[in-house]
């Protein structure tokens, strides 16, 4: 799956701010410093299901997802009908998505059609001025499925509607600027990173924050400055995070990235993740500084995709970074 947090270069920090990397790039068993060994640390434990370490010090940004809107095509109908989704949503919910979608291999369209059902999403929605609205979404299937669900709360509210899966945000951004798609589904941190490098350009700092009304606040006023305007962020969250399996929380007795850094920096603990996670801020580099957690060994595998999941299961890896919202999490 193709994820919102993977940005190609060239906007702003999108190299040290989205992209989440842990350790330098290197190959698998990379060495941690010596430091890193002053304890023994927790080995691997192999099993099947996946559990996210609560970042209790709030290491990530706030990527919560968040309608994005050309401003020219809003109104207040339109608006309420998308916070209808936005109410709807909360990360547990959108694992349940997506693991209909990338586990259960239903279509984005038909997961959309039952969650709508399930949570009566189009009660009570007002009917707007109508008209033709193009729905974009990103060339992933999460971001899909939220498309999805904006198309029934907005064709409920009298709208025609029409999804376009346009590829990434260099792509679609544009497009809702210059209004030839109407409404995107986003992340509040990562776009408002992406408009302050567009707008604000090499000097511009991150406006992105790990509290949601800050990034909000900077969000919206570099929204204003392009055209857009957005509607009320969902609890729910796209984010990096970072996972062991159930069988190593219960064996070592961690359920925060608090409880793992006191309890696992050592020599046996090893960390997998992308190549380049050791210099980023939101990966190894923001777990040392953060939590003083030091991995014994960096395991280069991928960013939250099948070879971090798979090393995690096998147990050849003791933590991984893995996106908050990933289907393989479900509960069951």
């Amino acid at each position: 799956m193709r994820r919102h947090l993977l940005l190609t270069a060239g906007t702003l920090m999108t190299a040290a701010v989205i992209l989440a990397g842990c350790g330098e790039s290197g190959s698998s068993g990379t060495e941690a410093p010596a430091s890193s060994a002053a304890g023994n640390g927790c080995a691997p434990v192999a099993g099947d299901k996946l559990v996210v370490l609560t970042d209790d010090k709030t290491l990530q940004n706030t990527d919560n997802v968040v309608p994005a809107i050309n401003k020219k095509s809003s109104s207040p109908q339109l608006i309420a009908a998308l916070d209808k989704v936005s109410a709807a949503l909360d990360t547990t919910k959108l694992i349940e998505l997506n693991k209909a979608v990338d586990i259960d291999r239903k279509s984005s369209k038909a997961a959309a059609e039952e969650f709508a059902t399930a949570n009566n999403l189009t009660a009570g929605i007002e009917k707007g001025p109508g008209g033709d609205l193009t729905v974009g979404a990103a060339n992933f299937s999460e971001n899909a499925t939220l498309g999805e669900l904006y198309n029934i709360a907005l064709t409920a509210a009298g709208y025609k509607v029409k999804v376009q899966q346009i590829g990434n945000r260099e792509l679609y951004e544009p497009a809702l600027e210059k209004g030839d798609i109407d409404v995107v589904p986003e992340y509040a941190a990562t776009l408002a990173t992406f408009l302050s490098g567009k707008v604000d350009g090499k000097d511009a700092k991150d406006p992105s924050s790990p509290q949601l009304d800050t990034t909000m606040t900077n969000l919206t006023a570099l929204g204003a400055k392009v055209g857009l305007v957005f509607g009320k962020p969902s609890t729910a969250q796209d984010q990096n995070a970072f996972a062991t399996t159930e069988a190593f929380a219960t064996k070592y007795g961690v359920k925060t990235l608090s409880d793992l850094a006191a309890k696992c920096s050592g020599a046996a603990t090893v960390l997998g993740g992308p190549p380049e996670c050791p210099q980023r801020p939101k990966c190894q580099q923001g777990l040392v500084e953060t939590y003083n957690f030091q991995a014994g060994k960096f395991s280069s595998l991928d960013a939250g995709g099948p070879l971090t999941k798979t090393g995690l299961k096998q147990g050849t890896i003791s933590v991984g970074l893995v996106f908050s919202s990933d289907g393989a999490l479900a509960a069951g």
